[in-house]
C-alpha cells in the first residue's frame, strides 16, 4: 500500500538545490532544479559510501538528463529514475512527487 506524505512548502527548497526529509523511516533527498514546481525525490543514501549525503550533491545536466553528483565519491545518479551512470548495479530508489497548493508531497510504499 502506498500513500502521499506531506513534506514541506515548495518555497522551502531554493531552485538548484536539494534538501533531506524524513518520510516514514526513510531519508529522502528532494531536488528542485529550476524555479518551477518540478521536484525529484531519491534515496538520500549514497550506495558507494553508505552515507546520508546525496541531498548535498550538485545538480547537473548531462546529455539532456538531470543528475545529482554525490558529494563524497562523485558518482552520478539520474534524477528521474535513480540510475547510476558509473555502476547501474548501484542505482538508488526514486519516489513519486507532486505539489498540491504549494506543498510538496512524496509517495511512500509501505
Amino acid at each position: 500500500m502506498s500513500q502521499w506524505n506531506t513534506v514541506c512548502p515548495l518555497e522551502d527548497i531554493l531552485p538548484a538545490t536539494g534538501v533531506c526529509a524524513l518520510v516514514g523511516d526513510r531519508q529522502i533527498a528532494l531536488f528542485r532544479p529550476y524555479q518551477d514546481q518540478q521536484i525529484f525525490a531519491l534515496s538520500n543514501i549514497d550506495p558507494f559510501a553508505q552515507a546520508s549525503v546525496l541531498s548535498r550533491g550538485l545538480i547537473a545536466e548531462h546529455q539532456g538528463d538531470l543528475w545529482i553528483t554525490s558529494p563524497l565519491k562523485k558518482q552520478h545518479f539520474r534524477l528521474h529514475d535513480g540510475y547510476c551512470l558509473e555502476d547501474e548495479g548501484r542505482s538508488i530508489p526514486r519516489f513519486d512527487t507532486r505539489v498540491v497548493d504549494g506543498i510538496i508531497q512524496v509517495k511512500s510504499h509501505a
